[in-house]
């Protein structure tokens, strides 16, 4: 599993978020709200995990 930071404009963390969604190799277990970059208004962060798919995890 890998926990991803996304920064960008909105529309560019949105925009890449439908491409991880996407991909069948992987699966996006979380997808987080977006959040202001402090100092801009411009620019926002989501945070994303994602795993392989068609893994399983030892619990």
């Amino acid at each position: 599993m890998l926990k991803v930071r996304l920064m960008g404009t909105k529309n560019d963390i949105k925009w890449f978020g439908k491409i991880l969604q996407r991909n069948p190799k992987i699966e996006v277990t979380e997808f987080s709200d977006l959040y202001p970059n402090k100092g801009t208004k411009r620019f926002h962060r989501a945070y994303v995990e994602v795993r392989k798919s068609n893994v399983k995890e030892k619990q």
